[in-house]
């Protein structure tokens, strides 16, 4: 039994016979338009120009056209175990942080500002959501977040 099974893998099968068989007739056989120069294009009529991108009042500012990024952060701010504090009024939770021009800047309820060095703007861009909405000034934009 085994002997037949040994012998019968050996010998091609139905199939392979069959492809080794179209694959020596096909040999020698080009496909149409190999070897031959490139059609030239029929000009008709010119293709129309669409601008494909969005239109301005759907468009967003890359960063670079940005002065700033700002996000909320209510809860408080702990870093390296510390809890930051406003050093102006002693606010500990819903902060404003501000990413502007490389630095992190902390803004409390009552608009005192400080700048953050612990945080830079990899932290920044790690821990923000996807912007809502863009602001021609800074006070738009503290009256959007509700300042």
């Amino acid at each position: 039994m085994f002997h037949r099974i040994r012998r019968r893998a050996t010998e091609p099968s139905e199939a392979q016979r069959r492809f080794f068989e179209m694959s020596a007739q096909l040999q020698d056989q080009v496909p149409p338009g190999i070897g031959r120069p490139a059609a030239e294009p029929e000009h008709g009529e010119p293709a129309s120009v669409v601008d494909d991108f969005l239109p301005p009042e759907l468009r967003v500012p890359s960063h670079d056209q940005l002065d700033g990024k700002v996000m909320p952060w209510k809860q408080p701010l702990v870093l390296d175990g510390e809890m930051v504090a406003c050093t102006e009024c002693g606010a500990y939770r819903d902060w404003l942080i501000l990413s502007t021009r490389d630095q992190v800047w902390l803004r409390c309820r009552e608009g005192h500002q400080q700048h953050e060095t612990r945080l830079d703007t990899a932290w920044y861009n790690r821990n923000s959501g996807p912007a809502d909405a863009t602001h021609a000034t800074f006070e738009d934009c503290l009256r959007h977040l509700g300042h």
